[in-house]
């Protein structure tokens, strides 16, 4: 006989931003760019940048303070932390260490996480599996991105893109028939050099020399991520409904990654939804990757958007290639 598992659902969401914003304006006066093009591509009119001196660790606390007051639970109960970045404090330690000392999550385990805007989503996946067989009870995910510090701000076709923030989910057993559904976590690393930071790690350690060549900025080929984009989110979400035995007709709400505003016009469209039925906050944050979904989710949740056992799609795609989504039944009461 099976045994019987846990649903793992979410318990409660948090999210952070810097105060300070970069508008569109803003840019014009830094690049040869204009208000009206980049919104016209992207559905972009602002992002939030983090001073210098603020770590991404810094986003991610705020986010998870706030989650663990809205789960209410407390650090010292959290079986495990993931925290989903690619623009981490420091290479070692990781910023989950960081963040769990400074929570006081002493019974914590703790790593960090390395899919690009995937992130979140496959944190999810992870931290659903020790849920579900009951080895821990309690788990953190979080999702922070300090974009601007590695964003080159003379690069009109990167700089207009990113932004910096944070989103935070408790995870933990829930109602059965709630939670997480299904996972559907993809790659292809064929496409790995369409997105990257070249000089960022042992291929090409940084030296004088790559910093002269700016090769320690975020390089891009937008149009191969976009083609790969609009085939592979509504594709990723079509496959977490197959595992989940539910159908496109079921969903109430898609939570994309928030990268670009057709990217996502073009996920709703292959999924039948009406985007009155999408989550999208793109237009004040622009993209910060890992942080995108949990930032967009917590929002609506705090928002009083979701409604105890409606069915919601989330759905990423980063470097990598990555992509990654699920399908849950809202389990928390309004």
């Amino acid at each position: 006989m099976t045994e019987k598992k846990n649903s793992a659902g979410i318990l409660g969401t948090g999210w952070a931003a810097p105060e300070q914003v970069v508008t569109n304006a803003d840019l014009e006066r830094m690049v040869d760019t204009n208000d009206a093009w980049i919104v016209e591509r992207t559905g972009i009119h602002q992002r939030h940048v983090a001073p210098d001196d603020m770590p991404v660790s810094e986003l991610a606390y705020r986010a998870a303070c706030m989650a663990l007051k809205d789960a209410k639970v407390d650090p010292a109960d959290l079986d495990l932390i993931l925290v989903a970045t690619l623009t981490s404090d420091r290479i070692i330690p990781s910023t989950a260490c960081v963040l769990q000392h400074r929570l006081g999550a002493v019974h914590a385990g703790a790593f960090d996480l390395s899919a690009a805007c995937s992130g979140f989503v496959y944190g999810s996946a992870i931290a659903c599996q020790f849920i579900e067989t009951g080895m821990y009870r309690k788990i953190l995910v979080i999702g922070a991105e300090t974009l601007s510090k590695v964003v080159d701000w003379t690069d009109r076709n990167t700089c207009i893109l990113f932004g910096d923030g944070a989103g935070a989910a408790v995870y933990g057993a829930v109602e059965d028939g709630l939670g997480v559904q299904s996972f559907d976590l993809g790659s292809d690393g064929s496409g790995a050099d369409f997105l990257d930071i070249p000089a960022s790690g042992s291929l090409h350690p940084v030296t004088h020399e790559m910093l002269d060549q700016r090769m320690n900025f975020i390089h891009m080929d937008g149009k191969a991520v976009f083609r790969f984009a609009v085939r592979i989110m509504g594709k990723t979400v079509e496959a977490s409904l197959q595992k989940a035995g539910m159908d496109k007709g079921e969903i109430d709400w898609l939570v994309p990654h928030q990268a670009n505003i057709r990217i996502i016009q073009a996920a709703a469209k292959r999924l039948n939804l009406s985007m009155d039925r999408v989550i999208v906050n793109i237009g004040n944050y622009g993209n910060t990757s890992a942080a995108s979904i949990p930032v967009a989710l917590a929002e609506a949740a705090h928002a009083g958007r979701f409604k105890k056992g409606n069915v919601l799609a989330l759905a990423g795609f980063g470097a990598g290639l990555t992509w990654a989504s699920c399908i849950m039944k809202w389990a928390k009461e309004d």
